[in-house]
């Protein structure tokens, strides 16, 4: 059986006032969900260290990475990122973004790796938004090209709202191919440009939504030959989620999951997962469904 690398930490978990959208134990709940599972003793875990400020400054501007840092983020700003400022959400932050980046690596090492966090895909250069603080998969996307471990990546983002700090902060790169398959009728509702934009209809069904993906994995191909992946699996297109509007069901989502996991893994490219977005008032069932990507990836890989 091969081993699969999970990065994760025990800090991730933030407080959030009770009733808020976001959960805000979903990265332990996913990790005691995960801990069930038959495939959890083939798993190598690891923990990340927090990112510096001059390490994030490769893509966000220093004076809101020390807003974040110390806490001066204005009512405005606050308003926009969802969360109120606190130490543990700060240490948080500079946690997940690493997170994603040791993902990558040793994704690039052993063919896949599996963060159980990321995606924080809202994230803009100068500001936070959508339950986004800074955003790992432009950071990590980044980081590895500077640091010469790839020359091309690939993102494909399936959660159903648009990455649009993603696009925007990695815009006019040659290098970095970014690939958005979401809702069109949801936030954020002014959209970026992602170099592959796909919008979906309200209401669409897992054979529909399948058919619609093979077409985009191709596309993607066709204009990238990528060193990596990094994969966005967010969850919020499941057919319950209380901020999505698409009808996925749990089974369609580890199709698609699996759908993803083995185009890649074909052409011998190395793809590095986060869970990205999923909402709901019952911590175990959004548990659940986030844990599909890791079931994807164990029936692929084993």
């Amino acid at each position: 059986m091969k081993k699969i690398t999970w990065i994760t930490h025990s800090q991730y978990d933030i407080p959030l006032p009770k009733n808020h959208r976001f959960t805000s134990s979903k990265f332990s709940d996913l990790y005691k969900e995960l801990k069930t599972r038959d495939f959890y003793k083939n798993t190598v875990i690891l923990k990340p260290k927090k990112a510096s400020v001059k390490d994030l400054e490769i893509v966000h501007d220093k004076e809101y990475i020390l807003k974040i840092k110390n806490g001066t983020l204005s009512e405005k700003e606050i308003r926009r990122l969802g969360f109120k400022w606190s130490k543990i959400l700060s240490n948080r932050s500079f946690l997940a973004v690493n997170g994603t980046l040791l993902t990558c690596k040793e994704a690039l090492k052993n063919n896949i790796a599996c963060h159980l966090a990321g995606g924080t895909h809202h994230a803009h250069k100068s500001f936070g938004s959508g339950y986004c603080v800074f955003n790992d998969i432009a950071y990590s996307s980044r980081k590895l090209i500077k640091d010469n471990f790839v020359k091309k990546i690939l993102i494909i983002d399936l959660d159903v709202h648009q990455g649009d700090g993603t696009s925007e902060i990695l815009s006019n790169n040659n290098e970095i191919f970014t690939c958005s398959i979401h809702c069109r009728d949801n936030f954020p509702f002014r959209k970026s440009k992602s170099d592959l934009d796909v919008e979906l209809d309200n209401g669409l069904n897992d054979h529909e939504y399948l058919d619609i993906l093979k077409q985009t994995l191709k596309k993607c191909i066709d204009n990238i030959t990528p060193d990596i992946v990094i994969y966005d699996a967010g969850v919020d297109v499941h057919e319950n989620d209380k901020l999505g509007n698409l009808n996925l069901t749990s089974k369609g989502i580890l199709e698609r999951d699996k759908m993803v996991i083995s185009f890649f893994k074909n052409k011998f490219i190395p793809v590095a997962t986060v869970i990205g977005g999923g909402y709901s008032d019952d911590n175990t069932e959004l548990a659940k469904r986030h844990s599909l990507i890791f079931q994807a990836v164990n029936e692929i890989f084993n």
